[in-house]
């Protein structure tokens, strides 16, 4: 950060240096007898000291600060700068005593030369404040909401450094403003989302009590099969909540990993144990290959192994009777990459971008699978979050010729 100079401490070292300049200068060139230069000290410091009280005057009624425009500001101060010059000038040459034919040629090349010079400085000054119109009216624009004005840098002064800070602002307000229309938007879907996956199943449950407390089923075994479903939407409302809670607490960065070097051929194991029950159900062919270079992972093995089971689930639901999912890992450079092959449902290409968004579902019917499970449409987006805390990346191919792959990459040593 440079340091502010003080503007009194400034211009009456100024007025010293000029002063003494000056003397130099003549004595050097006209060598004058020192009773000369003793009034010429005394002629010259008196106009200084004017010139300074004058300043001083100025900068205590902050007469810059009265002008409307810094077009008019710049103009009146060359004015004032130029009418000092002559005042100087003209006092000391008319003290002097020099004869009245040189002092009036002096007054009229003082005028004349103050009109040029101040011609000459507006002239120079009129393209700075063109650039800080071009600043204020962006200024401006940025003002009334948008974000997109840029302003072109020339130059390395302190005009284009300001440009420069203001490309930056903009840059970072259209950024946030993107991110904040962003989470609008989700806020308003999530809303959406979680008030039809609330009102379907809170909807079912009412209706079926309601029909068990009026007495409209009689017969045991359709009050058991009300119950039944009832206990279902609570097990999916009960899902949807926890998922939506994961999900909250991955947003907001409260999720707690504990990494720790484990086996991911363990993991895969213990995971295809507890799917298996769920694939035999359904009569899907659930397998795993691990490459014999892979086993110890620098993960938090309980969540991966929810990202496994999430991903698994997903392939599973998806296969068709007699349809084969298959887990393979393998080993490549510093990252282990784990593929999940299904034969199922084929995601179409419009799809597939979104498979990870939150509540996003291939299937947009939100009937009762098999097994009497229901998905929250969360399960994808969980698991791109935890792989994503893990360093590591997750997408998704499809295609007709070779069904539909999950995949996902680790970082041997974080």
């Amino acid at each position: 950060m440079s340091r502010q100079v003080n503007p009194y401490l400034f211009v009456f070292s100024s007025a010293l240096i000029a002063l003494a300049l000056a003397i130099i200068i003549i004595i050097g060139v006209m060598n004058p007898p020192a009773r000369d230069v003793q009034l010429l000290i005394l002629f010259m410091g008196s106009t200084a000291i004017i010139t300074l009280f004058v300043a001083y005057v100025l900068q205590k009624l902050r007469l810059v600060e009265r002008f409307p425009s810094l077009r008019l500001v710049i103009p009146v101060t060359i004015v004032l700068t130029a009418s000092l010059l002559v005042f100087n000038v003209w006092v000391t040459a008319r003290l002097m005593f020099i004869s009245d034919h040189d002092f009036y040629l002096t007054t009229a090349l003082l005028i004349f030369a103050s009109l040029v010079a101040t011609g000459f400085g507006t002239f120079l000054t009129a393209h700075i404040t063109q650039r800080l119109s071009l600043l204020s009216n962006a200024a401006e624009v940025l003002a009334g909401g948008r974000f997109d004005e840029r302003l072109e840098v020339k130059g390395s002064d302190e005009i284009a450094q300001l440009a420069k800070t203001f490309n930056m602002m903009t840059e970072s307000l259209e950024k946030l403003d993107e991110q904040k229309q962003a989470i609008d938007q989700t806020r308003r879907d999530l809303i959406a989302w979680v008030s039809h996956d609330l009102r379907t199943p809170l909807s079912t449950i009412r209706v079926m009590l309601e029909a068990i407390q009026d007495g409209v089923v009689d017969d045991q075994m359709t009050r058991d099969r009300y119950i039944n479903n009832s206990l279902k939407e609570i097990e999916h409302l009960s899902r949807l909540i926890n998922d939506l809670f994961e999900l909250a607490k991955l947003d907001t960065g409260h999720v707690e990993m504990h990494f720790q070097s484990a086996s991911l051929r363990d993991l895969v194991s213990d995971t295809l144990s507890v799917m298996s029950a769920q694939a035999k159900y359904r009569g899907v062919n659930l397998t795993a290959k691990v490459s014999s270079n892979v086993d110890m992972v620098y993960m938090d093995a309980h969540k991966i192994q929810q990202v496994l089971y999430n991903l698994l689930d997903n392939a599973v639901r998806y296969t068709p009777e007699d349809g084969t999912v298959q887990l393979t890992v393998q080993l490549y450079g510093k990252d282990v990459q784990i593929d999940i092959h299904n034969s199922g449902v084929v995601i179409d290409n419009e799809q597939l971008p979104h498979i990870f968004d939150s509540f996003y579902r291939i299937e947009k019917s939100r009937k009762w699978e098999k097994d009497g499970r229901r998905s929250t449409g969360l399960g994808l987006t969980i698991a791109q979050r935890f792989v994503e805390a893990h360093k590591g990346r997750i997408w998704a191919e499809s295609s007709q010729e070779k069904g539909t792959v999950f995949s996902f990459t680790l970082p041997v040593i974080v």
